[in-house]
């Protein structure tokens, strides 16, 4: 190559670089605002909510796909509500294939035989995946209100006293409660996500609540107005999360949400590499798709019956696609490398590269909001908790990078695949130990070997950079390099071992 095509090389790559850091950047600003709306809501005293008079009709959900480890405990936990029995009415919406199906037929006979108003109801056809089981139980449904939970939920029996009353305005669309983890302590891999999710259900769900932002219900663990469901057009398998993109569609024609913090909904992590994979696939995939439908319009049109300020659809922005900050942090992090020569070789750049130095900012201001939401959820060794497992979470979820970012592309192209379900296990501690699951997938895909090429790849960024003398990345790709081989490591060890 020529000078010029050199030269031409090293402005695409630098300009890359930084347009991938500008982005999470603001990505990271939006979230230091949200962090700042949580703090304020903090602050605010709540009115209490008066419960209702007459406790209304609802209709539970489970929508279940070969569920045969946990769907027992899901359907005693629920046959537990306290609530009038003669308003409660539950359906086990059940898909599987396997021998869910008897489990759930004898456990249903079981609790007809005790009085409980539950129904076990089989599809014609598995057509539209979760959302279109909802989609059919609801056209069953004689509720006011439906609440759903997905077969890994243990909700504690107060749950539906605790949220109808907030029910209390005829535009309140959603009540959505905060997810716990009933097995948080069982491994590293089980506490990390327990971290990222705890960041989730306080300050994001928190903080777009108290702007006024839209907020979304999170696929279980809360209630629909049943109006709502039907007026926003129903459920739609045209995304991978149906629960997002109902509840933008709910939020544009107007109906609010009111999310609970207090109110906690238990729950099972997963706990294998390939079950946390598909899990983020299906997230960050559908929440791609999410934006690819929805932005377009929220940013030019009128909605029907509400108007958005630019600083709620800045939000709905960084939400939307707040799974392609894995996109933009995989590319920063592939230029990060050759950026260390062009440095060296090309001193004019010197003054972009210091510019690039306001991104520290974007690091703090994640930092702080994971803080916020440590003390928030854990109040004994807080800061030690957080030490440890912020910069851990960090390295993991770069390590995760290269599979979210996949899953992101094939979502904003239009790529479609079906819903993959997260295997559960029935384990909350590591004393408790699992045997054969004949949910998990036992080839090894091939993006393993991009990511351990990824890892060989950021370690010698790591040697590049002592060898310029040039430290400034040094801790970047050290994340990089252990985060991708982690993750890569964690794979093949739990796939060979299932």
């Amino acid at each position: 190559m020529d000078h010029t095509e050199v030269f031409m090389m090293e402005l695409i790559v630098v300009g890359g670089y930084l347009l991938c850091l500008l982005f999470i950047f603001l990505f990271s600003i939006g979230q230091l605002h949200l962090t700042w709306h949580y703090l304020r809501s903090l602050r605010e005293a709540k009115e209490p909510v008066r419960q209702p008079i007459a406790w209304p009709r609802v209709t539970v959900q489970l929508p279940i796909y070969n569920e045969k480890y946990v769907v027992s405990r899901l359907i005693a936990s629920i046959a537990a509500f306290d609530y009038p029995t003669d308003k409660l009415e539950i359906q086990v919406l059940d898909d599987s294939t396997d021998e869910t199906v008897e489990i759930i037929a004898e456990k249903v006979k079981q609790y007809q035989g005790a009085g409980v108003n539950i129904r076990h109801i089989r599809r014609p056809e598995r057509k539209g995946f979760k959302a279109g089981a909802l989609a059919y139980g609801l056209t069953l449904a004689q509720g006011e209100f439906i609440a759903i939970f997905d077969a890994d939920f243990l909700p504690a029996p107060d749950f539906l006293k605790k949220t109808i009353p907030y029910f209390n305005h005829e535009k309140t669309g959603v009540v959505q409660t905060r997810w716990g983890h009933i097995n948080k302590d069982y491994s590293l891999l089980t506490r990390l996500q327990a971290f990222g999710l705890d960041g989730h259900f306080t300050i994001e769900q928190g903080g777009r609540s108290h702007a006024g932002s839209l907020i979304n219900f999170n696929g279980t663990g809360g209630v629909w107005r049943k109006a709502c469901i039907e007026d926003a057009g129903g459920w739609s398998d045209d995304t991978l999360t149906e629960d997002l993109d109902l509840s933008y569609r709910a939020q544009m024609r107007g109906w609010h949400f009111q999310y609970l913090e207090e109110v906690e909904t238990p729950a099972e992590l997963p706990i294998l590499m390939p079950a946390i994979k598909s899990q983020q696939f299906r997230w960050n995939k559908g929440a791609a798709e999410c934006a690819r439908k929805h932005m377009w319009r929220l940013f030019t049109q009128k909605t029907e019956k509400r108007t958005w300020h630019w600083s709620q659809k800045m939000h709905a922005f960084f939400h939307l696609f707040n799974s392609s900050v894995f996109l933009f942090l995989l590319l920063a992090a592939l230029l990060s490398v050759p950026m260390l020569y062009i440095k060296q070789a090309q001193p004019m750049y010197d003054l972009l590269f210091r510019l690039g130095g306001i991104f520290i900012i974007g690091f703090f201001s994640i930092g702080l909001f994971y803080w916020i939401a440590t003390k928030r959820i854990y109040r004994k060794n807080t800061l030690t908790y957080y030490l440890i497992h912020y910069p851990l979470f960090l390295t993991v979820m770069m390590g995760l990078s290269l599979h979210n970012a996949l899953a992101v592309v094939e979502g904003l192209l239009g790529f479609k695949s079906p819903f993959l379900r997260t295997p559960k296990f029935n384990v909350t501690n590591a004393r408790e130990k699992w045997t054969d699951n004949s949910y998990i997938q036992r080839t090894l895909s091939p993006i393993v070997l991009l990511e351990s090429g990824l890892a060989l790849y950021f370690a010698y960024g790591i040697f590049a950079g002592i060898q310029l003398h040039d430290f400034g990345l040094l801790l970047f790709h050290l994340m990089l390099a252990l985060g991708f081989g982690a993750v890569a490591y964690y794979t093949y060890r739990q796939v060979s071992h299932a």
